[in-house]
């Protein structure tokens, strides 16, 4: 029988290696969040052969005292937590004091110190544990060369220079993008790929994630009471075939979160294509003591105390951000000068999945923006162009809202309804007591000022399409998508709040297993909120008395199954309102106007104007867009005039 003895301590390093150091990037990743809680203002990553055959990291931090090198590459030995309590609201990027030991189980390292007052610098070997002086200026400098040399076997696990180089690559982004307010530089193979100064949090996404995803993302903050959630988050015409693109940070760490991802895709639902991954740049924070980041070993997990109100705070603050429609504004939610570009290159279609960098800056994209001609000041002139002129459209659609203007103030003339026709401001000032055709604006600067953000329809193209005209040129609307997301918005704001509830004649008895029943019994006020009055039956058995009744021809114990498993894993479901929504959308898909039908002026008018006032109007049900702009320096560029 095997004898049990004590492992040597470099074999318990190397075991613990295995944990720690996957690959090149693992060991940037704690080196950099060393330098991150030394106060380092200033950080330089040098790499070589992807971080296989050299990973040097320099910071200006606080340094480590000549009599605690040696120290700080034992196990377990660290100055960033001394109790439980410290362990309990950690506030830092490391604690566990494993990492140094761990690398220097496994690679040649040299450690290089000055602490804040020394006379001069030291410099500590990892193999024997050697001092000796050494020139430095402030900060500590740590060298990791011939990574896995003591372990060939894991060695042969790495994967190519360039495969190791991009894992790296992505550790220097992330942090980054959650310090904005340190230098950084990386140079690999002695090649500086990114040099980037403190600067604000808008300019450092940009340098990152490229311009392109910041035109097409939205800028959020929101807070409530301990909960802050800041960031960016791009609009679906942004979205990717991949996750490379999601960034989510809590209290300053990047974590891939099973509740934070939930929460953020279901905020997402109702806007993106199922087979797509929005991007983003999110940053909560909290109380430290509200967040558990000691149960994972590289510290990307993380566990919430109040899980469930977080996540809901998460879902609601994205939610509304990414509710807000550009129809309101007339901005589209995206430049066209890729579709342009495409057009006279013979593209068939835009690469709207290339990969944004610090590179994108330069390559020439524009902002969604009319050109310097029509900028603010100068009053927009619509083109002399007979057939698409603005008067004869203005004038129609306010000829329309004149007649249906009632004749009284005590009511509405019948069949109109502010709601399926809303007047904007504009239009309503036109008309006169007398209800008499408005007058059209006196000049066109007026015009300028308080024209409507999708701009006047004026003409429908092959019975599917609406061309409209605003300050910046020209608008393209498919009325089938567009009709179809405001039907559906208006069923959702007719059955939300309280739903209401269908008896069943027959209550449904379910088998259910032990961790069901546990999760019946704990949400049950969360089913009742729902609409479902659930009790247990017996030890393993549910009884269902009401469903919602909008779900009421929906199978329930598949149904309820469902619910209960996605409430084990995440503290809000979302199954129901789901469902009830695939519902309103197949709804909302049948009730919305066809292609090949024929729309009057005043009908595209008042299209275009719901669109404007409705949530979500950027997208239909299904995830595709509803409109887009040609501004008029697209439309010059296109034909090439002026060049």
């Amino acid at each position: 029988m095997p004898s049990i003895r004590p492992l040597s301590d470099l074999l318990v390093n190397q075991i613990a290696a295995g944990e720690v150091v996957e690959r090149p990037a693992s060991v940037l990743k704690e080196v950099l969040e060393n330098a991150l809680d030394a106060r380092a203002r200033a950080i330089e990553v040098q790499l070589e052969q992807g971080g296989v055959r050299r990973i040097r990291v320099a910071d200006d931090g606080c340094g480590i005292a000549h009599d605690e090198l040696a120290l700080a590459l034992e196990r377990h030995a660290t100055s960033k937590i001394a109790t439980l309590d410290d362990l309990e609201q950690v506030g830092t990027m490391g604690f566990r004091g494993e990492a140094l030991a761990a690398i220097a189980a496994v690679a040649r390292t040299t450690l290089t110190s000055r602490a804040e007052g020394s006379a001069h610098a030291w410099r500590i070997d990892g193999a024997d544990r050697s001092l000796a002086p050494a020139a430095l200026n402030a900060g500590t400098v740590v060298d990791v060369a011939d990574l896995f040399y003591s372990t060939p076997a894991r060695r042969k696990f790495l994967k190519s220079e360039a495969t190791e180089y991009a894992h790296c690559d992505e550790v220097f982004r992330r942090v980054a993008l959650a310090r904005p307010d340190i230098g950084l530089q990386l140079a690999h193979n002695g090649r500086v790929v990114h040099r980037l100064p403190p600067d604000e949090p808008l300019r450092r996404v940009g340098a990152l994630m490229g311009d392109d995803f910041l035109q097409h993302a939205r800028m959020l903050d929101a807070d409530a009471g301990a909960l802050r959630l800041s960031g960016f988050a791009a609009l679906p015409a942004y979205s990717r075939a991949n996750r490379d693109a999601q960034y989510l940070f809590v209290n300053g760490r990047f974590v891939r979160d099973k509740l934070l991802t939930h929460a953020v895709r279901q905020a997402y639902a109702d806007i993106l294509h199922g087979a797509r991954h929005p991007a983003y740049v999110l940053f909560l924070e909290l109380d430290p003591a509200g967040v558990d980041v000691n149960v994972h070993p590289a510290k990307i997990e993380v566990r919430f105390r109040e899980a469930r109100a977080v996540h809901q705070f998460v879902f609601h603050a994205l939610s509304r951000a990414l509710a807000e429609s550009g129809a309101a504004t007339g901005v589209a939610n995206g430049p066209v000068d890729n579709v342009v570009s495409a057009a006279m290159r013979g593209d068939a279609s835009p690469n709207t999945d290339a990969a944004g960098g610090a590179g994108s800056a330069a390559s020439g994209a524009k902002p969604p923006f009319p050109a310097a001609r029509y900028a603010s000041g100068d009053a927009y002139r619509p083109p002399v162009q007979g057939r698409l002129a603005m008067e004869s459209a203005s004038r129609s659609y306010y000829d329309f809202a004149a007649s249906a203007r009632p004749a009284t103030d005590e009511g509405l003339a019948s069949g109109f309804r502010p709601t399926a026709f809303p007047l904007s401001g504009r239009a309503s000032r036109a008309g006169r007591g007398d209800g008499s055709a408005p007058a059209l604006p006196p000049s066109t600067s007026e015009f300028a000022a308080e024209a409507a953000p999708l701009g006047y329809a004026v003409a429908q193209l092959h019975g599917t399409y609406i061309l409209a005209q605003n300050a910046a040129g020209l608008v393209l609307v498919d009325m089938h998508a567009a009709h179809e997301r405001i039907l559906y918005e208006k069923l959702k704001t007719v059955l939300d709040g309280r739903p209401s509830v269908q008896r069943l004649l027959i209550p449904a008895v379910l088998s259910v297993g032990a961790k069901d029943m546990a999760a019946a019994e704990e949400c049950r006020d969360v089913l009742a909120a729902m609409g479902f009055d659930v009790a247990a039956a017996g030890p393993t058995e549910l009884v269902v008395r009401s469903v919602p009744a909008l779900l009421a021809n929906a199978p329930v114990g598949e149904l309820l199954r469902k619910l209960l498993e996605e409430l084990r894993e995440f503290p809000a479901s979302e199954v129901v309102t789901a469902r009830r929504n695939e519902l309103l959308a197949t709804m909302a898909c049948h009730g919305a106007v066809r292609a090949n039908r024929s729309l009057t002026l005043p009908e595209m008018n008042a299209l275009l104007r719901d669109m404007e006032a409705t949530e979500r109007a950027d997208q239909c049900n299904h995830g595709r867009p509803t409109w887009t702009q040609l501004t008029m320096a697209d439309l010059d560029r296109f034909f090439m005039r002026g060049q």
